[in-house]
């Protein structure tokens, strides 16, 4: 909505989103009877030509993940290219772990960065709560949602901080505002704050490189084991692997009796994996070696 202009009114997703994200985009844009058109995947990835065939002088935006659903690494530069190319801004909601290592949403020439931060030292707690992050650049700013803290000083001199922007339905016309009702989410915020002074930089480049390389593991001991990668494309810490049903099936059967959590069931024998800096090499390849006893 942050996008939307008056002439600029069909928000266009990836059909590679997360499907739980899909749903929320779905909720927000029929509450604002939002036109929103959803671009094919093509591979594993979002289709160009078909997102280049759909962008008229009506797109407002375009929104995609990198990451995307299946870990596999979009074009980011292509789409980003050809939504400016026809006027539309661009959103890409990056894994905050993977920008560590991947060029940022601002390298690309995005107008709009978000993402889900419960990697950064959140626990699974059950599904929650967890939190998010936002930014955009400055043409945007003021049409961020909820509240902007800026950094000023008081009459003494000292550093302080204010509410800078509040586009809040509390504070202004509820028609106007670009935030809806809303939880608190400072508790999750500060223990993201906490979790990234301890790691550094360094820490955090850390476990994406550990989350990558041990991703890359599984995912080569695996194909050893029988499980072929579903698409030749590069990843980040998950990737799709595929096989026949019923062998999908036994797998995460087999997996699931010896107490490891395999990967997500996609349908069609497909699995999706996921590797962290939390897994270690054992635990890989005992993984790995269950699913070839019960592929063999």
């Amino acid at each position: 909505h942050m996008c939307v202009e008056r002439r600029r009114t069909v928000i266009y997703m990836s059909e590679t989103l997360p499907p739980e994200v899909k749903k929320v985009v779905r909720t927000y844009c029929f509450g604002r009877n939002a036109d929103l058109r959803e671009i094919p995947e093509k591979d594993g990835v979002t289709d160009i030509d078909a997102m280049k065939g759909a962008l008229d002088d009506s797109a407002a935006c375009v929104l995609f993940a990198q990451p995307n659903y299946y870990g596999n690494l979009e074009p980011a530069q292509e789409i980003t290219d050809a939504a400016h190319e026809a006027g539309a801004k661009v959103i890409m909601s990056c894994e905050p772990t993977s920008l560590a290592l991947l060029k940022t949403p601002a390298e690309y020439g995005a107008d709009i960065a978000i993402g889900e931060g419960q990697p950064l030292g959140m626990p699974l707690s059950w599904g929650g709560p967890y939190l998010g992050y936002m930014a955009s650049t400055k043409a945007l700013m003021r049409r961020l949602p909820g509240r902007i803290v800026g950094e000023t000083v008081d009459t003494n001199g000292r550093r302080a901080f204010v509410l800078t922007l509040q586009a809040r339905e509390q504070h202004i016309k509820r028609e106007k505002a670009s935030s809806n009702i809303c939880s608190n989410e400072a508790l999750c915020a500060l223990t993201a704050s906490v979790y990234l002074a301890a790691v550094g930089p360094d820490g955090l480049r850390e476990v994406a490189d550990q989350s990558t390389s041990k991703a890359h593991y599984l995912q080569k001991k695996l194909a050893e084991a029988g499980l072929a990668l579903a698409w030749d494309r590069p990843y980040f810490a998950e990737f799709v692997t595929v096989c026949e049903e019923r062998k999908a099936e036994a797998v995460l059967a087999a997996l699931d009796e010896k107490g490891i959590l395999g990967g997500l069931p996609l349908g069609g024998g497909r699995i999706l994996w996921c590797c962290t800096e939390k897994n270690a090499r054992a635990q890989l390849d005992e993984a790995a070696e269950i699913v070839k006893e019960v592929l063999a």
